[in-house]
């Protein structure tokens, strides 16, 4: 598919600076641009390679001001990364889609499938289950019993549904990631472990994405809840009875224990891990590799293990790299000090 300037600008409500009717069909990265292509700039540190681009279009934000001349033609948008996703979006809209059901799938009598389905080969749809309009269900994902897929969901080859669980509309699922597996919950007796069956299940709300091999495990009564908007990247791990609010996003290697409650619009940074039992606030930020023992109120940005305010942790990782210098320094004071008690002493 191939673009103008002025459609692209038609499509973002933007304005165009440059030349209307020059083409784009395909995206690049803006220190890799080429001729046909449209790239664009969001973050000011890589300013300096739109000077130097050869891609035709950039899409830059409003308050962009050149200071050398640019060869591409400017798009100019409010905010220029959420132009290219919803630019991104209509291209992948665009895309011819898969439909049917595959005859190698398998889908109970008693399930019922919407309308425009495509369910590919060897897809698994368990008894009772329900799948709505428009959905996806890509070879080799697994739907259990009693399970409600809503609308225009999609389920990339792999996925696994574990029985009774509800996954919303809109919502996206990679490869690989698993949905209602037990929590780790085991009662300690006589030297073993002692298996507590997990009889809940987990909630998924609509407009969530699940990256691949994420898990996230069943209650052990009630629900594991992930509500409205969530996005969880690749790799991570939430625990039985945890819920998480609307809009947070987790990148990868996350890993929540259980009973945590996380509030709405958190963000929380790779490898970051949370203790059980503990309530994150609204809009709190944790940083990558943070862990996380104690609750943490609303509004706070965290660092380090165990994670503390972030300007305190900026403080103190000043003087971390101080410290061989620090301990010698205070050795040699020490062995003055006890010279001089010496000293006093005779």
């Amino acid at each position: 598919m191939e673009f103008t300037a002025q459609q692209i600008a038609s499509v973002l409500n933007g304005a165009v600076e440059g030349n209307p009717d020059v083409k784009a069909k395909s995206f690049s990265k803006i220190d890799e641009g080429k001729p046909g292509t449209l790239t664009f700039l969001a973050n000011p540190k890589y300013e300096h390679f739109i000077y130097q681009t050869d891609a035709s279009i950039v899409l830059v934000n409003n308050d962009f001001t050149p200071t050398a001349p640019i060869r591409a033609t400017l798009v100019k948008v409010p905010n220029a990364y959420a132009a290219l996703a919803v630019l991104l979006n209509f291209v992948d809209e665009a895309k011819k889609k898969k439909e049917g059901i595959a005859s190698t799938a398998f889908i109970h009598p008693s399930a019922t499938i919407g309308e425009q389905c495509y369910i590919g080969h060897f897809a698994y749809i368990g008894e009772n289950t329900r799948v709505g309009d428009n959905c996806k269900i890509y070879p080799h994902a697994y739907i259990g019993d009693q399970v409600m897929v809503g609308n225009n969901t999609t389920l990339f080859p792999h996925v696994t549904i574990y029985d009774e669980c509800v996954i919303g509309n809109s919502c996206i699922l990679h490869a690989g990631s698993v949905v209602g597996s037990d929590g780790f919950g085991f009662a300690p007796e006589d030297g073993k472990y002692n298996k507590i069956p997990q009889l809940g299940n987990v909630i998924i709300e609509d407009d969530v994405e699940i990256g691949a091999n994420t898990t996230i495990d069943r209650a052990v009564m009630d629900s594991t809840i992930i509500h409205q908007g969530v996005k969880l990247d690749n790799l991570v791990q939430i625990a039985h009875n945890v819920e998480v609010g609307e809009h947070t996003v987790m990148a990868s290697q996350t890993g929540i224990s259980g009973s945590v409650k996380v509030g709405k619009h958190c963000k929380f940074g790779g490898q970051a891990g949370l203790a059980g039992h503990i309530q994150i606030g609204d809009n709190v930020s944790i940083g990558a590799q943070s862990g996380v023992i104690s609750s943490i109120k609303e509004g706070r940005t965290v660092l380090g293990t165990p994670s503390i305010d972030s300007k305190s942790f900026m403080r103190s990782s000043v003087i971390f790299s101080r410290l061989p210098d620090m301990y010698r320094t205070l050795g040699q004071l020490q062995k003055e000090i006890e010279q001089l008690k010496k000293e006093i002493n005779q």
